[in-house]
């Protein structure tokens, strides 16, 4: 059952990432613009000059603004690796169940051996 749910919300999540593929590479295209006018703001000697660059980057940042459901993609393709992270470890897993009891007496060397190799 496990593993059902996993692919079920592994291709909720992929969806979710197709979809929302728009607004992450505008909202990459514009994070790095901005990053290009800030560069070109501090290259600048005039004041003129200087104002055009934060004219512009004021618009990217409204195109920036205008594509915040990349936000969305971006948790979906982190929920999309932590989901595969996930399925790959569950292949390495044993299905052996061991008994704990819980008189701490009769456990005490396991779980001092448990403690040290936590070191």
């Amino acid at each position: 059952m496990k593993k059902f749910m996993l692919f079920i919300g592994g291709l909720v999540a992929l969806l979710i990432l197709l979809s929302m593929l728009g607004p992450i590479i505008l909202l990459g295209v514009s994070v790095w613009l901005l990053y290009v006018i800030f560069k070109q703001f501090i290259k600048s000697d005039s004041t003129v000059g200087k104002i055009g660059w934060v004219i512009a980057g004021l618009v990217v940042i409204s195109i920036g603004l205008s594509n915040i459901y990349a936000v969305i993609g971006v948790a979906a393709a982190v929920a999309l690796y932590l989901i595969i992270k996930n399925w790959k470890s569950d292949k390495h897993e044993s299905h052996e169940q061991t008994v704990v009891e819980d008189d701490p007496f009769k456990n005490f060397e396991r779980q001092w051996a448990e403690l040290n190799n936590l070191k």
